[in-house]
């Protein structure tokens, strides 16, 4: 297994042996000497970006050509995700990648990758690929659980309908983990298929025991999905959520704006006709006039702040 290896003269004798051979981002020439070595053809880019499924699974001279979009998550890092090829067959695995990835790194580290069989090897990095998935989901699991402990606690509800800033970074955060959501999602589904597509057009040569780890990945995919579909649940309801106090907050702040406008229409109205200052108004020579009128003016601002209180509504 080579993740970049050395071009000689004679690159096929190079690459005699190995059972999986890893490609990043690999040149023209070393694409060349690797097809005339083992016969197989090296998927580009473009082929590997392709989303039909016809695309994405079939078989070319006995050899099982797959591709997968894998998910490159770093911490609150917008996800990237990376077309990946794998070329299968009995005598070699072909993995085509054009970004690291610390998966295909972990798989190396912990097998002897020079003893292991080409189904084995392929076998080995997608439960390798499941399990990531499965980090995947419990961690934005996780920040869900810490949105819902924001949103739901008691002791915040008076807080956040007073700080909607906050409630506006949970909606984005909650957003993107939709959208993280989205791609984990789509990424289950393309491994369930490469598993599912191995174990139909390969069962005359893929071992037994092989079989069955295909099987339980492909088990284990539809745990996940499940498991994801909660997640989009939760995020759903943590949006409404949200999305509710907000609508309170603004709603509590058109009341007020109700309740300050209604009580001062009556002072106004009151304040503008004695405001008039007509000759024959019985009030203008009135001793008792001016504090008739600021009486009057107290009084129907405080009927309405009575009576909305009195109806709870403030």
């Amino acid at each position: 297994m080579l993740s970049a290896f050395p071009i000689t003269s004679d690159l096929g004798k190079s690459l005699t042996g190995a059972s999986w051979i890893d490609l990043v981002d690999p040149t023209p020439t070393e694409i060349a000497g690797l097809e005339k070595a083992f016969g197989l053809r090296v998927p580009t880019s473009e082929e590997l970006s392709e989303i039909e499924t016809t695309s994405r699974l079939r078989v070319e001279q006995g050899a099982l050509y797959m591709t997968a979009p894998l998910i490159i998550a770093t911490g609150d890092e917008p996800w990237i995700t990376a077309p990946t090829g794998f070329v299968l067959s009995k005598t070699v695995l072909l993995t085509v990648r054009f970004v690291q990835s610390a998966i295909f790194e972990s798989v190396k580290k912990e097998s002897n990758v020079e003893r292991l069989e080409p189904t084995l090897a392929y076998v080995r990095v997608l439960e390798e690929l499941v399990d990531h998935m499965a980090d995947l989901l419990e961690a934005s699991n996780q920040a869900l659980d810490d949105a819902s402990h924001v949103i739901f606690r008691r002791d915040n509800l008076r807080r956040l309908s007073r700080e909607t800033s906050l409630l506006r970074q949970l909606l984005v955060r909650t957003g993107r983990t939709s959208e993280r959501m989205a791609r984990v999602n789509y990424t289950l589904v393309c491994l369930d298929r490469m598993a599912k597509f191995t174990i139909e057009r390969g069962r005359e040569w893929v071992a037994h025991d092989q079989i069955s780890r295909l099987q339980s990945v492909s088990a284990d995919i539809a745990s996940l999905e499940q498991y994801a579909e909660g997640v989009v649940t939760r995020i759903q309801l943590l949006q409404d959520a949200a999305t509710g106090i907000i609508n309170v907050a603004q709603n509590e702040v058109m009341k007020i704006l109700t309740v300050a406008s209604v009580a001062g229409i009556p002072p106004v109205l009151i304040a503008g006709i004695y405001g008039m200052n007509f000759k024959n108004m019985p009030e203008l020579n009135w001793v008792w006039g001016y504090p008739f009128a600021l009486f009057l003016i107290v009084l129907t601002t405080l009927l309405p702040l009575i009576w909305f209180k009195w109806k709870d509504w403030i």
